[in-house]
């Protein structure tokens, strides 16, 4: 039973990081390359802005996908199909098409820089800055963590909270100290999750960081026009290994969480 699925282990996974690994130290620096590429300042920025956004990223996905999924799973109206439908729309569009959309709204020809122009006589353009990346990644962030949300909300049971409401609870203590410890695990995987896309995603960044650069973007540049293959081999262990971290983490931290409310 184990052999399928060590195999695809093996070929899919410890080969590919195996290859890496060699390529990365078949350069003239060996496997100082890594030392080297955390040291250089470049690299070194480049792989902080990358875990700043990701972070910034996770913490605003959870927040609104957090509430609407709580929101969406506890209430029933007219058009709720539409919204969610919408809201998990984007899991279908690729990351160049989110760039894409993205300078459409907030680029030099956007959406919002010609109406802030007609309002204000300044065109205001976000698409090629943190902020269009920190848009683009929210946009592909959020339907793959309220799709777990509502999954984790819908499983709550309502008469903990009407337990509390009943022995003089305020809204707000229902939420800080039932609901969301309860959410708690959800949150914690979908984030993770979150922050792995973010910290991996290619496409947008590729559309849109022209002048800004993230891990993937350097990783790309490096292989493909420096031929500084052995580098790009480095920067990517680097940046598998801070995701490979983090979920780890994460799936411990959910499992003690759920250990604990048990």
């Amino acid at each position: 039973m184990i052999t399928p699925a060590l195999a695809v282990f093996v070929a899919f996974f410890l080969l590919p990081l195996a290859r890496l690994a060699i390529t990365s130290a078949a350069g003239p620096s060996g496997f100082k390359i890594y030392l080297l590429s955390l040291t250089n300042p470049r690299y070194f920025a480049t792989l902080l802005n990358t875990v700043i956004l990701s972070i910034v990223v996770t913490l605003a996905t959870l927040m609104i996908s957090g509430f609407s999924g709580v929101f969406l799973t506890r209430n029933n109206f007219l058009g709720k199909s539409f919204i969610v439908s919408m809201l998990t729309f984007p899991l279908a569009f690729p990351g160049v098409v989110v760039g894409f959309m993205i300078i459409l709204l907030v680029g030099r020809q956007g959406l919002i820089g010609d109406i802030t122009k007609s309002l204000t006589g300044q065109k205001v353009v976000l698409a090629y800055s943190l902020v269009g990346l920190f848009l683009g990644y929210l946009y592909f962030s959020i339907p793959r963590v309220i799709i777990t949300i509502m999954a984790a909300a819908e499983k709550l049971d309502p008469s903990l909270e009407e337990a509390a409401r009943s022995l003089g609870a305020s809204p707000f203590l229902v939420i800080k100290d039932v609901l969301i410890p309860a959410l708690v695990p959800g949150l914690i995987s979908s984030g993770a999750i979150c922050f792995a896309t973010s910290m991996g995603a290619f496409g947008t960044a590729f559309t849109l960081a022209t002048d800004i650069d993230v891990l993937p973007i350097v990783i790309y540049t490096e292989f493909t026009l420096l031929a500084n293959i052995s580098t790009a081999a480095a920067l990517s262990i680097v940046l598998g290994l801070i995701t490979w971290i983090a979920l780890s983490v994460a799936r411990a931290a959910a499992g003690n969480t759920v250990a604990a409310a048990g």
